[in-house]
């Protein structure tokens, strides 16, 4: 396709040779300028407001109602009927300023990816009313926060018929499940002593206790394929000599669960490791942050729509199941109804210094997800 900058005029085709195969898919100007300004826009988790606005202020200029919710999540509401579609994608990011520009067909930015180009490409396709249709796109805040603040508050309203997750999958593939997480902090602190004193200092201690900790978990799913398998990490670590009169240690234990293990269990096994610890630290656990894994069935209507829209752009679809974590694992338990995430983008990219959107490959989500609007009106 023709390189131009993200609002400059025109219109761009998908013409890339491996396109050849695949019926033609038109990506129009105001479609490239929607997610080329969205992605100019910085909006670090917890500093969205600038981004929020703007999208705000587009989505009215093609005939949403739109405005800002008590989460500050951007919401637009667009036609009416009796089935109802929730869009929903982050509009945070991760820290790092990329500069934004368009080169070989792609474009470049901190977002791009992750997941402004899975927010603008739901607004694309909404634009155009759909018969019996109503459609909320929401771009959501602090979902790169432990917080989640913007899912969690629509967690709290009535739940869609059906809701499309904005998240990096691929124009021809479908996420159909998450692993959850879990983020512990363990703190171990004891009385001070001298540099020379003999035995293991507390930083050694919280080791340890860390070596017992990974041990135990990693131990539940040995043998479990990648998907399947409990991962541990140490997330950070920190010693000080404290107050003088004290010395602490504290770690930063991050959990990737797969379906079938709870936070729970895995807060109360940590926790009887630590009151198990045989130092000379008293060590303490606290929950920092949490979600429970989350997968869906690949036969639901919504994953249905999807493969018969990506067979209908020239795609063979693939299901996918994360070893990350997104909205769906908020949205999901709270909603029960047939979800799935879905979006343009290679995850590799994700936070990453290099992260870019293949502008063809939006084109085609673009085209996807309007096909998968009319299949839900039609249900």
């Amino acid at each position: 396709m023709k390189e131009r900058g993200p609002g400059s005029p025109g219109r761009a085709r998908t013409t890339s040779p491996e396109d050849a195969a695949r019926p033609e898919v038109e990506l129009l100007d105001r479609d490239v300028a929607l997610v080329g300004g969205l992605v100019a826009i910085p909006s670090v988790s917890r500093q969205e407001h600038d981004a929020v606005e703007w999208l705000v202020a587009r989505m009215r200029e093609r005939g949403f109602t739109a405005s800002i919710d008590d989460a500050g999540n951007a919401v637009g509401e667009i036609g009416d009927g009796p089935v109802h579609v929730v869009l929903l994608g982050h509009i945070d990011t991760v820290p790092g300023e990329i500069p934004v520009r368009v080169e070989d067909g792609e474009l470049v930015g901190r977002g791009a990816v992750d997941a402004k180009g899975p927010l603008a490409a739901f607004v694309a396709a909404a634009t155009q009313r759909i018969d019996g249709l109503k459609v909320t796109v929401v771009g959501a805040v602090e979902e790169e926060s432990p917080t989640s603040r913007g899912a969690r508050f629509r967690a709290t309203l009535p739940a869609p018929d059906w809701c499309v997750i904005g998240e990096p999958s691929g124009w021809d593939s479908v996420t159909v499940g998450y692993k959850g997480r879990l983020v512990l902090g363990v703190t171990l602190v004891r009385e001070a002593r001298h540099g020379a004193s003999p035995g293991p200092t507390v930083s050694e201690e919280a080791l340890a206790l860390w070596t017992r900790i990974k041990d135990a978990a990693v131990a539940r799913t040995a043998e479990a394929r990648a998907v399947a398998r409990l991962d541990c990490r140490l997330e950070g670590m920190h010693a000080a000599a404290g107050d003088g009169l004290t010395e602490r240690a504290e770690l930063r234990v991050g959990y990737r669960i797969p379906p079938g293990i709870g936070t729970a269990e895995l807060e109360a096994a940590a926790r009887d490791i630590a009151d198990d610890h045989d130092g000379d630290a008293e060590a303490t656990v606290e929950r920092i942050a949490s979600e429970e894994p989350a997968r869906t069935a690949r036969t639901t209507p919504v994953a249905t729509a999807f493969a018969r829209a990506i067979s209908a752009v020239g795609g063979q679809t693939t299901f996918k199941e994360k070893s990350g974590t997104s909205d769906m694992n908020v949205l999901l338990p709270a909603w029960r109804c047939p979800m799935v995430a879905y979006g343009p983008g290679d995850a590799r990219y994700d936070h990453t210094p290099i992260e870019r959107l293949s502008l063809a490959d939006y084109g085609r989500s673009i085209a996807v997800l309007r096909d998968v609007l009319r299949r839900a009106a039609s249900r």
